[in-house]
């Protein structure tokens, strides 16, 4: 009734927990250190790394401070460590390469589609390859592509569905549209992954992400065929989350009515919790932008109305009133900030409580006593 391990080629975690990789600066090394330590796979944002050590040009100061990080988490723990790398950076190639440099476990990619990211991998690398898709379609793209041209298969996929925090990889109308529930989802990539693992007779891993709360929720999402979830809201509430008390405070205020979609100056829609700046920038009021760092490639800041990674970064500083916080769309449900020991011990006890629960529903019932 435990929760089954997580295999990744031959990475094998005891936990099937992915802790989502959250920027800028929430998840670091203190919250990768401590997921992976537990025996999840712990994940560093690499996003506006350079804001957080300006004194050096942009270019090296993302550079040095992702091998920091890096070699923080390795300092602390033998788990197994993973780096979320968008396809949006500017500097996607340089965090890329220094990720496979440090040996990372995995990388994970999204944020558009990593059609050639298999080309970064160096000889003898071990640094397994996840991109991130919302889709069975992009899943299978994706696939095809590899294998045509590096003759390499996705390591496993991150399905990050509507209910997923920040920035989301769907159209404002499919956010609420019962079709693109998570389960519906996971259906079309196992499906879309399916021919590929046959052909070439191997396992695509499918690790389900947004909305999954409770143990109960990974239960379920297991039982429907994911092999793990990833989760990032609940580890916002950790001690060891690296965002300031305040950030983390906004979350346990948080009311379901104060979780909102915006637009975000990058081109998609982005759950975030309201505030202030929130209600600014809904009113179509103009932040100055002034942009040294040039972090994302389909970013205008000649147009863009506010700079979105200085408001994520005042955010996760406890800048509340000069940014805002991504969270996923439950929360609400968030009460108190725990550590994450505390944590991934009540997912598993949820999750052993939901399997014993299915097990006893399963189980045939005695015959009924003729009547004499």
């Amino acid at each position: 009734m435990d929760m089954p391990a997580l295999r990744i080629g031959d990475l094998t975690c005891s936990v099937p927990i992915v802790q989502g990789g959250m920027g800028v600066g929430i998840s670091l090394s203190g919250l990768a250190a401590a997921v992976a330590e537990q025996g999840g796979i712990g994940v560093l944002a690499s996003v506006g790394l350079a804001m957080l050590r300006t004194e050096k040009s942009a270019r090296k100061a993302h550079i040095e401070v992702l091998t920091d990080e890096i070699r923080k988490v390795r300092e602390k723990t033998r788990g197994v460590l993973g780096v979320n790398i968008m396809m949006a950076l500017t500097n996607f190639s340089d965090l890329v390469e220094t990720a496979i440099r440090e040996k990372v476990d995995i990388i994970f990619s999204g944020a558009g589609l990593p059609l050639n990211l298999p080309r970064y991998l160096t000889e003898g690398a071990k640094t397994k390859l996840v991109p991130i898709v919302s889709s069975g379609r992009a899943a299978a793209l994706i696939c095809r592509r590899w294998l045509r041209s590096f003759n390499y298969l996705p390591d496993a996929f991150v399905l990050e569905g509507p209910l997923a925090g920040g920035h989301l990889g769907f159209r404002r109308e499919q956010i609420d549209d019962p079709s693109q529930n998570l389960k519906a989802l996971l259906s079309g990539v196992l499906e879309a992954v399916k021919p590929y693992e046959e052909k070439c007779n191997r396992q695509i891993p499918v690790i389900a992400a947004g909305g999954i709360y409770t143990g109960q929720d990974v239960y379920e999402i297991i039982a429907a065929g994911a092999a793990g979830a990833q989760m990032g809201t609940r580890f916002v509430a950790t001690d060891e989350c690296d965002a300031d008390q305040a950030f983390k405070e906004a979350y346990l205020a948080a009311k379901e009515e104060d979780v909102r979609i915006i637009n975000s100056p990058v081109g998609l829609p982005g759950r975030v919790i309201r505030n202030e700046f929130v209600d600014s920038i809904e009113k179509g009021e103009r932040v100055p932008v002034r942009c040294p760092f040039r972090c994302l490639i389909n970013c205008d800041s000649t147009k863009t109305p506010y700079c979105i990674a200085e408001a994520l970064l005042n955010a996760v500083r406890g800048k509340l009133r000069e940014g805002f916080a991504f969270a996923g769309a439950n929360v609400h449900r968030v009460s108190e900030i725990v550590s994450v020991k505390t944590l991934i011990d009540s997912l598993q006890r949820e999750y052993r409580l939901a399997a014993s629960a299915s097990a006893c529903s399963q189980q045939p019932r005695p015959p009924t006593p003729r009547a004499p």
